[in-house]
């Protein structure tokens, strides 16, 4: 059964990549994962802090061919582990040089995989990191009053940055002609091990996907929604800055930057949730979070 949104466009190749204002969508093949930056991530945009000119949709890092890619798999103990390793690097002479190494993994019989990127300034000068999973659940998962199960401190509105309260968020809405979409930012709440678990859950179905990750690498959960005829898909989005660019992540104190020779880890668990058991372990997980 899929678990995730896959768009019309189908795979599209690195050097099919439009870069400038929205063309990113040309290419957003959807998928389980794909992930947004690493310099930038949000609507089109001009920051005259940094480059002062325009920055495409969602930075450049989804569409940056891999290399050094390899794949390897051996018993570790009683556990099968299958690992796929690779580099991309976001650069231009004269400017900014990140390096990221990524490295996926899962164990055989297990319904997890677990993503570790490491990012590297090569460069000689600070970089803006702006770096977000953009992970996409879809149909049958994804259906009429599916609930995403999180436990926020603070959410506001990407429309108006107000407070939103959860009935405006919790549940998705059917498929419409013309959805009421948007972007919701969430600063959830972490466990005692400084991690964040998040949910969506199709109680129907008894299914669902969780997500983990470590609060203070990505302090930030972006809940994108997009319940349209045709193209039903919503946005779990873990990151350490929201989907909304640089000027408000700047005026949030979000934006951080990377100084030269800093390296940044990052983590990510996607498991799947197959079962009452499964589920209410999640929301109890969810609800301890303080």
């Amino acid at each position: 059964m899929s678990l995730c949104f896959r768009s019309s466009t189908g795979d599209v190749g690195p050097s099919f990549y439009e870069p400038k204002g929205s063309g990113w969508l040309r290419g957003f093949y959807g998928g389980l994962v794909l992930t947004c930056g690493m310099t930038f991530t949000g609507h089109p945009e001009v920051d005259p802090l940094e480059e002062n000119e325009e920055l495409g949709l969602h930075g450049r890092l989804s569409f940056l061919p891999a290399r050094n890619v390899s794949a390897d798999a051996n018993w570790e103990g009683d556990d099968y582990v299958i690992r796929i390793r690779g580099k991309v690097r976001e650069t231009v002479p004269f400017g900014v040089n990140l390096e990221l190494t990524r490295e996926i993994t899962t164990v055989l019989g297990q319904r997890s995989v677990k993503i570790h990127d490491r990012i590297e300034n090569l460069g000689i000068r600070p970089a803006p990191l702006m770096f977000v999973y953009h992970c996409n659940p879809g149909f049958p998962v994804l259906d009429q009053g599916t609930r995403i199960a999180i436990n926020s401190a603070q959410t506001t509105d990407s429309k108006d940055d107000n407070l939103a309260a959860p009935e405006r968020y919790t549940y998705a809405d059917a498929p419409a002609p013309k959805p009421d979409g948007g972007v919701f930012v969430h600063r959830p709440r972490a466990d005692a091990n400084g991690n964040v678990t998040v949910g969506l859950v199709n109680d129907g179905l008894k299914l669902g996907l969780s997500w983990t990750f470590p609060q203070a690498e990505m302090p930030l959960l972006n809940q994108w929604r997009h319940f349209e005829q045709g193209t039903y898909v919503t946005g779990i989005e873990p990151g350490n800055v929201s989907m909304l660019g640089r000027a408000w992540n700047r005026k949030n104190g979000y934006l951080k930057h990377i100084q030269p020779g800093e390296v940044r880890d990052f983590h990510l668990e996607i498991a799947v949730l197959d079962g009452e058991e499964d589920i209410a372990a999640l929301d109890a997980k969810v609800a301890s979070a303080t």
